[in-house]
C-alpha cells in the first residue's frame, strides 16, 4: 500500500495543520514510504468492519444504512439515489425478506426503517418504523447516569445498551438470510475483537467534545438566534441541548447530567409520514422501554441541520420546521411540554421570526462543523493511501456541500458560501496525487479556513 510522502510544500502545509488540527497531525504527516508498515489501528480495523463486513448474511453492512457521504445516516434523498441491488433493498429482491422485514413503501417515501424492539415473535404487528439517526458525535451524546443511551429511544440494544450492544442488536434486526433471525445460518454475530473495533470507529466519528456557548457570530440574526437558544425563559432550547448538544444543563439537572429521555408528544402530530397512502397504519411507536414509556433520547443538535428529516419518525423535513414544532400543541400538550409550563407558567411561544433565528443559529453551527470535519478530511487525504485518500476527499467535499446547502437554504454567510465552493473544486480527485495536489489540498483548506472567518464575528 502506498503512502504519499509530503514535499516541501506539503511539508509546510502540514506544520500550519498542527495549529487547526493539533500537533498529532504534523507527526502524522512526517511518515515517509521507507518506513515499516503498521498494522491497522483500532479504529481502522473498525471502519473496515463497518463498511465492508456483511457477517454472512444479507449483504447489508453498517454502511448500507449509516452512509458516509449522506452524514452517517440515511435520508430519502439518498435513497432514491441507490440502484436496485443495493443491499438495503433486500426485501424487495430476497423472497425469504419480502414479508415482516422491511415496509419497502415508508423506507422509499421517507427513509423509515423496521424495527422489533419488543421481539420478533410477530412480525406483522409488533414493530416500529424509525429513521435512521446518525452516529456523529457519539463520544459526546451517548452517557447518561441511567445507562447508555442508544438508538432514537435510548433502549435500542440487547443487553447493556452499549454500543458493543448496539452492534449486535443492528446484526440481528437487519443483516439476516431470513426472518427466523437463526444465529449462525442466518448470520453470524460478530466477534468480541470485531465489537471493539467498530464501537472504537464509531466513537471516532465527528466532534470529540461540545461546543462552549456563546459564539461570537458575524451575522445579528443567528447572533439572535443563540440568545433565544440559551434563554431559559424564552427558546428554553439549552435545558436539554445545553451548548447544542444531546445533554441536560446542569443548571437545572445538576452535575454531570448526561443524556435524557422525554416524551415530547412527535407521535401526537398529525399526518406523520408512517402514514402512507395504500399502505396499513403502523403501530404507535411506544419508544423507551418493552413495553415503552412514550420518551425518546435527546439528540445533538450542532450537526441537525444537514441531517433532516427530524425527529425518530422524520416526521418533519426542515430545521425551521423542527425548531417550530416545539410551539405546537402536540408539544406544549405533551408531559415534557406540561414539565416547561409547571416550571415556567407558560409553554414555548416562539414568533415566526424567533424560530427563524434559531434555524438560523443551528444553521451556522452546523456549516462550522461541517468546515472542521472538512479540513480533518483534508488533512487525512495527505497521509492516507491512495485509496483512503480517495475516501476522504469524497466526504471532503460531502461535507462542504452539506455546508453550502445549510448556508444558502437560509440565505446565510453569501461570502463564505463563495469560499466553500471554491474549497470544493480544490478538492476533486487528482489523476496523480503527486506535488501539485498537495498545493491544491492546502489551497482548499485555506478557502475552507476564509469561510469559517467569514460565520465568525472578526476578532478584536
Amino acid at each position: 500500500m502506498k503512502r504519499m510522502r509530503p514535499g516541501l510544500a506539503g511539508r509546510a502545509l502540514v506544520r500550519g495543520l498542527a495549529a487547526v488540527l493539533g500537533a498529532a497531525a504534523l507527526a502524522a504527516c512526517e511518515n515517509t514510504p521507507d518506513e515499516p508498515s503498521e498494522p491497522p489501528t483500532l479504529v481502522e480495523r473498525g471502519r473496515q468492519i463497518f463498511f465492508n463486513e456483511t457477517f454472512e448474511g444479507n449483504g447489508r453492512t453498517c454502511g448500507t444504512c449509516h452512509r458516509a457521504e449522506d452524514n452517517f445516516g440515511l435520508t430519502p434523498n439518498f435513497i432514491a439515489t441507490l440502484p436496485l441491488e443495493d443491499p438495503l433493498f433486500v426485501a424487495e429482491t430476497v423472497d425469504a425478506l419480502k414479508n415482516g422485514f422491511e415496509a419497502p413503501a415508508q423506507m422509499r417515501a421517507h427513509g423509515l426503517i423496521r424495527e422489533n424492539l419488543d421481539g420478533f415473535e410477530d412480525l406483522e404487528n409488533k414493530f416500529t418504523l424509525r429513521g435512521v439517526p446518525h452516529v456523529l458525535a457519539l463520544r459526546t451524546s451517548v452517557a447518561s447516569p441511567a445507562g447508555p443511551r442508544t438508538g432514537w429511544s435510548g433502549d435500542g440494544a440487547p443487553g447493556d445498551g452499549s454500543l458493543r450492544a448496539f452492534a449486535v442488536g443492528a446484526v440481528i434486526q437487519h443483516f439476516p438470510k431470513t426472518n427466523n433471525r437463526v444465529a449462525g445460518v442466518d448470520f453470524r454475530l460478530p466477534t468480541d475483537e470485531e465489537l471493539d473495533a467498530l464501537e472504537a470507529f464509531m466513537l471516532s466519528l465527528g466532534r470529540q467534545e461540545e461546543l462552549t456557548l456563546p459564539i461570537a457570530f458575524r451575522d445579528p440574526l443567528v447572533m439572535r438566534g443563540q440568545a433565544i437558544f440559551t434563554d431559559n425563559a424564552v427558546g428554553r432550547c439549552n435545558v436539554c441541548h445545553f451548548n447544542a448538544g444531546a445533554n441536560g444543563d446542569p443548571a437545572v439537572f445538576g452535575p454531570n447530567p448526561g443524556n435524557r429521555n422525554f416524551d415530547t408528544g412527535v407521535e401526537d402530530l398529525p399526518d406523520l409520514p408512517s402514514h402512507v397512502t395504500g399502505q396499513p397504519v403502523p403501530p404507535r411507536d411506544d419508544g423507551f422501554g418493552i413495553p415503552g414509556d412514550g420518551t425518546f433520547n435527546t439528540p445533538p443538535l450542532v450537526e441537525a441541520a444537514d441531517t433532516g428529516p427530524f425527529f425518530h419518525n422524520n416526521a418533519v423535513a426542515t430545521i425551521e420546521e423542527a425548531v417550530g414544532f416545539y410551539n405546537s400543541q402536540a408539544f406544549n400538550n405533551s408531559p415534557a411540554g406540561q414539565l416547561i409550563r409547571q416550571a415556567t407558567g407558560t409553554g414555548i411561544a416562539l414568533e415566526a421570526t424567533q424560530v427563524q433565528a434559531v434555524a438560523a443559529f443551528l444553521r451556522s453551527i452546523n456549516a462550522l462543523e461541517n468546515i472542521r470535519e472538512a479540513t480533518a478530511r483534508l488533512a487525512e487525504a495527505l497521509t492516507a493511501t491512495d485509496a483512503r485518500a480517495a475516501e476522504a476527499l469524497l466526504q471532503t467535499r460531502a461535507e462542504i456541500d452539506d455546508a453550502i446547502e445549510v448556508l444558502s437554504g437560509a440565505s446565510l454567510s453569501g461570502d463564505a458560501v463563495l469560499h466553500l465552493r471554491e474549497a470544493r473544486r480544490l478538492s476533486a480527485s487528482p489523476r496523480v496525487y503527486d506535488e501539485a495536489w498537495r498545493e491544491s489540498v492546502g489551497d482548499a483548506i485555506a478557502a475552507l479556513e476564509r469561510a469559517r472567518v467569514r460565520i465568525l464575528a472578526p476578532q478584536s
